[in-house]
């Protein structure tokens, strides 16, 4: 769906190159006859108004250039991926080719923190035990190239398999097989980490992120991916999740801080957890008024948490009653769409 001859050529050669067929039309008014049936929905960055809600999900498609305005305007028109050309060129045909023949998939989750420090870490660690526990299988992704390596928190910085540097070159298709057979295990659950080591982190592109999240979703069937707050991850890997959870402080800063992050966030359902004890300063229905979302569940507040996260043994805290039931508000939320193979 483009009026732009550049565009439209750029993706006729990918379309060919993905042995898939093109129908190109100029506008919503014409888009909304071949919606629903088609296998995939590309639209151009020059479009700026969609058919009423469809249920194929639609791909922005920008050229390089063009810049943070693509992500906005996904946002806007309820866009569900972002492919910027020529770069994404492989994903985006590996995209189609899998569109044509869709197989099942996971759930991908992304928990990200309403403000610095509100404990989305935690809360990612803590639902992906939660999962294992019902039997599913389950790949913890650390989306944040700056916050440290989440192999620290599960005191694995010395377990063998791929991290993230591993795979930067990674093109196309990857197996999701192999992929599971390569990464390492804690708590029950294959991980995804950046190194915890002083060296600056190799970057990944977004295409092989994209890559690798598409591989883990055939893979596994809870991927959970702990996002971080900054603008990289929350342009990449938080545009692959179907689902995203809000961690926020029981605070008025936290609340308003949230507020600003969901102008990054993609268009997909989302909820809060509200961390804190009961009484707080502020309760979850003021939150959820601030806020604009509803409110999922409540983290608990346990003092011994910070100095857990620093030595490596918050997968301990996992089996304690109240961060059980926190566990349980989370997967709940997820209802149906999780799939946990030996729990059904």
């Amino acid at each position: 769906m483009t009026s732009s001859a550049v565009l439209r050529a750029e993706v006729e050669r990918i379309v060919a190159a993905a042995g898939s067929q093109l129908r190109a039309v100029p506008d919503a008014v014409e888009a909304g006859r071949y919606w629903d049936a088609a296998a995939a929905v590309l639209v151009g960055s020059d479009v700026r108004e969609l058919p009423p809600r469809r249920r194929t999900p639609a791909v922005l498609v920008g050229l390089d250039g063009e810049g943070d305005s693509l992500w906005h305007l996904a946002a806007a028109l309820g866009a569900e991926r972002v492919a910027v050309l020529p770069d994404a060129a492989a994903w985006l045909a590996d995209h189609l080719s899998r569109s044509r023949s869709p197989g099942p998939g996971g759930l991908v989750l992304g928990i990200t923190g309403g403000c610095g420090g509100a404990g989305a870490t935690t809360a990612a660690i803590w639902t992906a035990q939660a999962a294992t526990g019902l039997g599913a299988r389950v790949l913890l992704v650390d989306g944040d190239p700056w916050g440290g390596g989440i192999e620290l928190a599960l005191a694995a910085e010395e377990t063998p398999g791929l991290r993230w540097p591993d795979l930067a070159e990674a093109r196309g298709s990857i197996d999701p097989v192999q992929l599971a057979d390569s990464l390492p295990v804690a708590g029950g659950f294959s991980f995804l980490s950046w190194p915890a080591t002083r060296e600056q982190p190799s970057p990944v592109a977004a295409a092989a992120a994209a890559g690798v999240l598409d591989a883990a979703r055939r893979g596994y069937e809870l991927v959970v991916v702990d996002v971080g707050r900054g603008a990289e991850p929350l342009r990449t890997v938080a545009w692959d999740c179907d689902r995203i959870m809000v961690v926020v402080p029981a605070q008025l800063r936290a609340a308003v801080a949230a507020v600003r992050l969901l102008q990054e966030l993609p268009p997909v359902e989302a909820a809060l957890l509200v961390r804190g004890r009961t009484g707080a300063a502020l309760d979850s229905s003021l939150i959820a008024d601030a806020v604009g979302l509803p409110v999922q569940g409540r983290m608990p507040e346990l003092r011994a948490v910070p100095g857990a996260m620093e030595s490596g043994r918050l997968l301990e805290f996992g089996k304690r009653r109240a961060v059980r039931h926190f566990g349980a508000t989370v997967l709940d939320w997820l209802g149906e769409d999780l799939q946990a193979g030996d729990a059904a």
